[in-house]
């Protein structure tokens, strides 16, 4: 939980939050990722201050082990002074203990968003999904909690003016803001209309506007000018120097391997980036072969 200090923006996490991505789609498969097609809805987490603290509390949980398709796992909720936002206890369940920091009994509005974070936890322990080291699981876990419907709220906690700030989760505004934006793609929703956070709000519409970035990459047949020209300057070197490859390029997703059938381009699928092989021979249709996603592609 960041409080009162500076919150660090961009994209500093990209490869692990992609590498996430992948992760879920390969334990839970695309059908799997399709039952989760509903994100829990504002009214369901609501939590005023005339509300019983601890009913409240019990309620907003219950609502989010549904939305996370958790309904035998019981949670028993706790607060106290500490320093992160919450914490849970993985066990071999029924029953999951939660400790909230002590100040969410006055800032209600932002439980959901820590109980939100917590519940995954729960979730991809009965998963077996995991990754070494404690930052990657836990960007695993706020990727997690927004591609399944429940992140945005996380985004929505995010607040800050000249004078504080709050930001809960490990991803970096923008970067939940590309989840997201992720998510309403594939199921077709409008987060926008959810946030009472108006910097939550335009950290989306930055996130977004990166998340579209993936959809408009060579060879995708919707890849802009630039770069489609410069795939075709790449393209040309690979056929015309056999056996070397041009120096690699950060900015450059998408890679030419020669083999004995011919030469084929590799690159990310937008949706969830596993590496798609295709062969370079003009415009072909691919399909992922991890999430179904049909891509017309000029190669």
């Amino acid at each position: 939980m960041t409080q009162g200090s500076e919150v660090v923006h961009g994209y500093p996490h990209l490869d692990t939050v992609r590498a996430a991505l992948s992760a879920l789609y390969k334990r839970l498969s695309p059908d799997g990722i399709a039952t989760y097609g509903t994100s829990v809805a504002p009214v369901d987490i609501a939590f005023s201050d005339v509300d019983d603290l601890h009913l409240g509390t019990q309620r907003v949980a219950h609502a989010l082990v549904q939305q996370l398709h958790l309904p035998d796992a019981h949670m028993i909720i706790s607060f106290r002074e500490m320093e992160h936002a919450a914490s849970v206890e993985l066990t071999a369940g029924p029953e999951y203990f939660i400790e909230l920091n002590d100040r969410f009994r006055t800032h209600r509005r932002d439980i959901g968003a820590a109980l939100a974070h917590e519940i995954t936890h729960v979730l991809l322990h009965r998963l077996g999904l995991s990754f070494p080291g404690t930052r990657d699981n836990e960007i695993l876990t706020d990727t997690a909690t927004t591609y399944l419907g429940a992140g945005w709220l996380l985004l929505d906690a995010y607040r800050e003016d000249r004078d504080s700030s709050q930001k809960l989760g490990y991803l970096t505004p923008e970067e939940f803001g590309y989840v997201l934006a992720k998510r309403a793609l594939l199921f077709d929703e409008d987060p926008r209309i959810w946030f009472t956070s108006p910097q939550g709000y335009t950290a989306y519409t930055k996130g977004r506007a990166q998340s579209l970035r993936d959809e408009q990459q060579p060879p995708l047949t919707t890849a802009g000018w630039t770069g489609r020209h410069r795939y075709a300057k790449d393209r040309r070197y690979a056929l015309d120097h056999p056996g070397t490859d041009p120096a690699p390029d950060p900015g450059v997703s998408y890679a030419f391997e020669r083999l004995p059938d011919g030469l084929r381009v590799a690159f990310p699928c937008p949706t969830c980036h596993q590496r798609i092989r295709v062969p370079v021979r003009g415009r072909v249709r691919a399909r992922c072969g991890l999430c179904r996603t049909v891509l017309e592609c000029d190669t």
